[in-house]
């Protein structure tokens, strides 16, 4: 394990703990394949996704209360978000839950945060950049929407 992010923060190193169960505490016998209790647990439809959000989301509220920046907390946020949406996806999701850690991403942008000086700011910007995606995405499934009506009403 890594040198804990501040010494004399028992949050931080907390979080670094459950950060670690769930995303990094098993390692496949020959590989370099690290899993934790996050994809396992997130197996069981439903239940499992929403577990591991609560999970999530109680790190990053600690790590909150330790003072990160706000941009710090929109990223932590998006990632356990894109976990969330994206392990929510039967199959495809418990592939992904594998892969995409987003609690160890969390912690490597605190110590992004606390040990290089990085993310610092309102997160404006990440959150502009969000919503633009999103109206984005909304435009596409609606031209894509209309494309399809069109198709359905030209087969009758």
């Amino acid at each position: 394990m890594k040198q804990p992010l501040l010494k004399n923060n028992n949050r931080l190193i907390w979080a670094e703990r459950v950060s670690k169960l769930l995303d990094d505490q098993f390692r496949i016998p020959g590989t370099q394949f690290r899993f934790g209790l996050d994809p396992i647990i997130n197996l069981i439809p439903f239940a499992g996704d929403i577990s591991g959000y609560i999970l999530s989301s109680i790190l990053v509220l600690t790590m909150v209360k330790s003072g990160v920046s706000r941009k710090v907390i929109v990223l932590m946020i998006l990632n356990i978000s894109i976990d969330a949406i994206i392990g929510a996806i039967p199959f495809i999701g418990q592939i992904f839950d594998f892969y995409y850690k987003a609690n160890s991403r969390n912690i490597k942008l605190l110590r992004e945060h606390y040990q290089e000086g990085k993310h610092e700011g309102r997160g404006t910007e990440v959150i502009i950049g969000i919503v633009v995606f999103l109206i984005l995405i909304l435009v596409l499934f609606i031209y894509l929407t209309i494309l399809l009506t069109g198709w359905v009403i030209n087969l009758f």
